[in-house]
């Protein structure tokens, strides 16, 4: 080597040493599929309809559709941040019984729960317009988009509710049924849902039988699933159980799907084989076992009860309950007792709960995630609303909420209403109750709860308080009275029906001798309240409305707490109101 050689790779040698290492290149964080669900645990928005909404569902094409008792639907956008109101439908003139969209989101079918309504209305999604107004035969109970594979053009199943017969039609093709299949069920059908992938329907009927079939060969098991005889499969679940499905979802890739059932469990199968893969019990005796041993799900007891008179309310007549999976198939949400679960397939565990603290019991689930952020929309028990849950809790730093809109314009029976108790308002600042103990004072917040005051004063100056007993009494924590049959199960507001909420961060249940106003739910006051006795009740909060607190008359407060009561909580001896006087100052 020669001299010039060696001293040109002497200096490369030293170059190369002196020369900071490389650095390594920074990736940013892998995101589990979990950290594009939402993670709120109160909804940030809710939307209004004019009556009870009953569905929610998220289309492809990025437009949300909500359906209320009424027969209506509307159309929601998408937007950057939140939803933005397209159009308003009223489909039928009764309750939607039954909707379909099509895979590619361009398609949405209704048909009505009224068995006089026969017909099936068809709406093309991103045009928000009707395109087409199909009349069956009967009233049809299930509806489904599926590939007719004669032409490959995209058809409305639509299912009879009366018999087990399934026809087909054209979304342009007129009135005439393409196909009508009489052999794939013994009993009405409930429920279908098209797999592209397999290219069959899955369909479960009145007595809780799942099949699998398709347009053109429904006698035979489809030959892309892995079975051949139903005996190597899970169908008969619901059957055996005595149960019948009343929702079924696909996953996105189509390899699994979810059903709830009327026994108020979650069930989901692999669509291939149609064996169970999952299964989630939210009974009410498991959701006792859940309050009892679980403190991820434990609620206050006198929530916990209030919420399981309306589980068994719901079991009884039930609603529109589903269950979905989010965009990777790795979880399924489902709305229960303690609120939105979100569970993780594989684990087989509750990974997240939504809503725990709101007061509704939810149902109707639907998802949507896209680069704006995931939403989850669903609606509630008996509620006018659609809700939406994010990743943002909602602000309660101000003097109200606005997470609630007010979004529907009141009728001409509500504004003459308001004109009148606007004109004809009653209103006080202090009462006070003369019982059989002594005498109660109380002062009265009719600028944070002008309704509950309202109520109130003018059912104590009518004399409808008088000689009412504290029916119920539970020592450290509170009194409860203002129910003339004297059980905790009658009386009624001043206007003869139940009446709003009014929740303020201003007042909340954070010490002793609080008025608040007993209920049933969210919205039901009508003339029971109650006194609190512990030092403080959270759990409370945006549940009840405080109205008033106890200024004088502790002691007598007191003496009813300590009164001697039977099972029920109710004194041995009556403790009654004798009137209640009021006052302005």
């Amino acid at each position: 080597m020669s001299e010039a050689s060696d001293k040109q790779e002497r200096t490369e040698k030293r170059t190369n040493e002196s020369a900071p290492a490389p650095a390594a290149k920074k990736h940013a964080p892998v995101r589990s599929a979990l950290d594009h669900l939402p993670s709120a645990q109160m909804y940030s928005r809710s939307y209004m309809h004019r009556s009870t909404v009953t569905h929610t569902c998220v289309t492809r094409t990025n437009f949300v559709l909500t359906m209320s008792c009424d027969g209506h639907v509307k159309f929601w956008k998408k937007r950057d941040s939140g939803i933005e109101f397209v159009k308003d439908f009223c489909a039928h003139l009764s309750g939607i019984g039954a909707y379909a969209v099509s895979q590619d989101g361009q398609l949405f079918a209704t048909c009505s729960k009224d068995p006089s309504d026969t017909t099936i209305k068809i709406f093309d999604v991103v045009s928000f317009d009707m395109i087409a107004i199909i009349t069956s035969e009967s009233t049809p109970s299930a509806l489904c988009w599926a590939r007719d594979p004669v032409d490959q053009s995209m058809c409305v199943v639509v299912a009879d509710s009366q018999r087990p017969i399934v026809r087909t039609y054209g979304a342009y093709a007129g009135a005439e049924p393409r196909r009508k299949i009489e052999t794939v069920h013994k009993q009405p059908v409930v429920l279908m849902a098209y797999s592209p992938v397999l290219e069959c329907i899955v369909s479960a009927d009145r007595g809780g039988m799942l099949e699998y079939w398709t347009l053109d060969s429904p006698l035979h098991v489809p030959p892309t699933t892995s079975f051949t005889l139903k005996s190597q499969t899970d169908l008969y679940e619901f059957k055996k159980g005595k149960s019948v499905p009343n929702s079924l979802e696909f996953s996105p890739d189509f390899s699994l799907f979810a059903c709830t059932a009327s026994d108020a469990s979650i069930r989901v199968f692999r669509a291939s084989t149609g064996k169970l893969y999952r299964k989630y019990d939210e009974s009410v005796s498991a959701c006792n076992a859940m309050q009892s041993n679980d403190e991820r799900f434990k609620l206050d007891n006198m929530e916990f009860g209030r919420r399981l008179v309306t589980e068994a309310e719901l079991l009884k007549t039930p609603g529109h309950a589903s269950a979905v999976f989010d965009s990777s198939g790795q979880y399924v949400l489902f709305a229960s007792l303690f609120g939105i679960k979100i569970v993780n397939l594989s684990s087989n565990k509750v990974v997240r709960v939504l809503g725990k603290p709101e007061p509704h019991r939810f149902t109707s689930i639907a998802l949507s995630q896209d680069t704006n952020g995931p939403i989850l929309f669903c609606a509630g028990v008996k509620r006018n609303r659609f809700y939406m849950f994010t990743n943002e809790e909602p602000d309660h730093t101000g003097q109200g909420s606005d997470r609630d809109v007010f979004n529907e314009r009141p009728t001409r029976e509500e504004a003459s209403l308001a004109v009148r108790s606007s004109t004809q308002k009653v209103t006080a600042h202090n009462a006070v109750l003369h019982t059989t103990l002594g005498d109660i004072r109380v002062v009265l917040f009719p600028d944070h709860a002008p309704k509950a005051v309202e109520n109130f004063v003018s059912l104590s100056r009518n004399g409808y308080y008088n000689g009412v007993i504290f029916h119920r009494v539970i020592k450290g924590f509170m009194v409860q009275t203002g129910d003339p049959l004297g059980d905790g199960t009658g009386g009624e507001s001043v206007w003869g029906r139940m009446f709003e909420d009014e929740f303020t961060p201003v007042l909340r249940h954070d010490r002793p001798y609080t008025l608040s106003m007993a209920n049933a739910g969210p919205a039901t006051n009508g003339s029971q309240f109650f006194i609190t006795t512990v030092d403080k009740a959270p759990w409370l909060d945006d549940k009840h409305t405080v109205f008033g607190r106890v200024e004088k008359g502790m002691d007598v407060v007191q003496q009813i707490e300590r009164a001697k009561t039977d099972k029920q909580d109710k004194p041995v001896d009556d403790i009654s109101i004798l009137n209640i006087t009021t006052t302005s100052q």
